[in-house]
């Protein structure tokens, strides 16, 4: 059994670049693969391995400047859930565009599962998921707010022009593991908002800790490595994923006339250019002939 560390961390590093090569090292060393990224504003992933690597990256990690109080969400698996390791430098942990945000200097008001199932049962709260579109349709907490954008980017763009219909409620967000909520809260405590509240841990604390009997999510959660969807207990979920656009498929999306294995899907058969399609071809092929040898192609 693999253990599966997801984690962010706002801090400052000066240096990012002078960070990547020990940081890969010390994954290499210790049979650990994943995306890690690594910006002035912090660092953010999901990496998967033994229980020994996870532990020795952890510390590794929280030995960074600023990251002591580092914190990580685990779940298991009993395959490797990433192809490869791979440590990159970004401009943002995560996109959104605004160089005001700043999560370091105030948030919105975190919240424990059992707080935000009472807070969101309350009439005056505008619950707002802020993830992207093909996140929201597997999965989403009943009675949520889907912004319906592509990239974390649109949302600022989003809340401009729909603002006005959320007027003396109390403002709710959550995404997948905390780290968006992070930007969103400080984003709208910047804009004069004063009652903006967001889930500790995000969705992933939540189906960890809150039992199916009292819990008020529906659906499943996207997460961004080969188990595609968890549900309640972190256990991987139903979903398959279009290895040309990487958006979730269920077993029936699959029945698609649209649908070719590793090439398109309905969400993206218009996407791509011929070209590509070539290329996505080529790339199944490669990835079924390694898994006729008994192997794993690194794409997969």
């Amino acid at each position: 059994m693999l253990t599966i560390a997801a984690l962010y961390h706002f801090t400052r590093f000066d240096d990012p670049a002078a960070l990547r090569g020990p940081l890969l090292d010390q994954c290499t060393a210790h049979g650990v693969k994943g995306s890690l990224l690594l910006a002035r504003e912090g660092v953010n992933g999901t990496i998967a391995g033994p229980r020994a690597g996870i532990d020795a990256v952890l510390a590794h990690l929280r030995a960074l400047p600023g990251c002591a109080a580092l914190e990580h969400k685990e779940s298991h698996a009993e395959a490797m859930p990433f192809g490869r390791m791979k440590v990159k430098l970004k401009r943002e942990i995560v996109t959104m565009g605004q160089p005001d945000v700043d999560p370091t200097a105030r948030v919105g008001s975190y919240l424990s599962p059992a707080e935000w199932n009472e807070l969101i049962a309350s009439e005056d709260v505008a619950l707002i998921d802020t993830r992207n579109d093909y996140e929201v349709a597997i999965g989403t907490f009943k009675g949520a707010i889907d912004p319906d954008i592509r990239t974390f980017r649109d949302f600022p763009r989003w809340w401009e022009e729909n603002r006005a219909k959320f007027q003396g409620r109390r403002i709710a967000m959550f995404c997948t593991g905390g780290i968006r909520c992070e930007k969103s809260t400080n984003y709208l405590l910047g804009l004069g908002e004063n009652e903006v509240y967001h889930l500790k841990g995000g969705i992933l604390k939540y189906l960890e800790d809150m039992p199916p009997e009292t819990s008020l999510w529906d659906g499943e959660c996207y997460v961004f490595d080969g188990r595609v969807s968890v549900g309640h207990g972190l256990v991987p979920g139903q979903y398959d994923s279009c290895h040309a656009c990487r958006r979730p498929l269920s077993a029936e999306d699959k029945l698609r006339p649209e649908y070719e294995r590793g090439c398109q899907c309905h969400q993206c058969v218009s996407e791509y250019t011929d070209e590509d399609r070539a290329r996505f071809r080529e790339r199944q092929r490669q990835m079924d002939l390694a898994e006729a040898r008994g192997e794993r192609h690194f794409a997969g």
